[in-house]
């Protein structure tokens, strides 16, 4: 029996040998075809993490499917893939000894049943069983996204410790920072071309005094300091009494007044400056017929409000007149 086994044993170890070579053999090419990520199905996973290995792998579990709604997910997928897309630069020897693999929930629903995975992305590293790289502990250790967080330097920096050299990974050049300031600068230097002859002119100043004490008499200060709520609990607009204003009243107070304000540029300035007879007449009619209709919502708007005040004021009264009888008959 001994020479049997001795010579079962013998054959036994190349046969292995053979095919550990043929399974890393289809890694690489799975991983190059990948861009240096192996999508895995409950196949290509038990030949990753195959119990006998001399390679390393990284394997990502994650759910990319956009029904699944995992954010998560869809943010860490470019660290991934930038970091895996780094590993693949590096000389061959070294980039075949470490593989970056995913499983995605939806492809590959056994393979997550099995390792009782519920959380996702969780992303595990498999260190190397049998060669020069094993440490004699094939217990696979997890990334700790809370600690290092999603950002592929962090990543690549962590899953160095897994693989034979450093990943060589550094952050692409920043173009739409460069192309933002760039942009930034040459509009400032055009506002400042165009804009000095333009703030030398009496224009620019009288609107800008003029939106500004429009806005400020329109009570935005008043709401501001007040913390005024937006609209009433039933959706109004006025806030009943004079001392009191909703944040669309301002809204409302500025439409009018700067209404108002431009009905009499117009007549001060424009009308005087037309040269037919017609079109100033028309000018004034039409911006004398604003200003009348303008006015009359203005005071329609104060009515309003004092109406609620004194609507308030009469409820006030009957309530005391309610009460002050029976205060007298408990006296009594």
């Amino acid at each position: 029996m001994f020479p049997l086994s001795f010579i079962a044993l013998c054959l036994a170890s190349p046969v292995s040998v053979v095919a550990s070579n043929n399974v890393h053999q289809r890694l690489v090419a799975l991983a190059a075809a990948g861009k240096g990520v192996i999508k895995l199905n409950s196949t290509t996973f038990d030949l990753i993490t195959s119990p006998n290995r001399n390679w390393s792998a990284s394997v990502l579990l994650t759910s990319l499917d956009p029904r699944n709604g995992c954010e998560p997910c869809q943010g860490f997928d470019p660290s991934w893939k930038a970091v895996a897309r780094a590993w693949s630069k590096v000389a061959q020897p070294h980039r075949d000894s470490h593989f970056f693999g995913l499983v995605d929930f939806v492809d590959s629903p056994s393979v997550i049943r099995r390792l009782g995975i519920y959380d996702a992305p969780t992303l595990y590293n498999y260190p190397p069983t049998d060669g020069p790289r094993a440490t004699g502990k094939s217990d696979l250790w997890a990334y700790d996204f809370s600690e290092h967080g999603w950002e592929p330097g962090p990543l690549a920096q962590n899953l160095s410790n897994a693989t034979p050299v450093p990943i060589p990974y550094s952050p692409p050049f920043p173009w739409d920072r460069w192309i933002t300031l760039a942009a930034g600068v040459v509009t400032f230097g055009v506002a400042i071309r165009l804009g000095i002859p333009l703030l030398k002119t009496v224009w620019p100043w009288a609107i800008s005094t003029i939106v500004m004490c429009l806005v400020m008499i329109s009570g935005y200060m008043f709401t501001r300091v007040r913390e005024s709520p937006w609209m009433g609990r039933n959706g109004g607009w006025v806030a009943p009494g004079t001392q009191e204003q909703f944040g669309r009243e301002v809204q409302l107070i500025f439409i009018i007044y700067a209404t108002l304000a431009l009905s009499f540029i117009m007549l001060i300035v424009v009308v005087p400056r037309q040269q037919s007879a017609f079109m100033q007449r028309l000018h004034v009619y039409f911006w004398t017929a604003t200003i009348l209709v303008t006015y009359s919502v203005l005071v329609v708007f104060y009515k309003v409000k004092r109406r609620s005040r004194l609507r308030i004021s009469i409820q006030a009264s009957t309530v005391v007149g309610l009460i002050a009888p029976r205060m007298e008959v408990d006296e009594n």
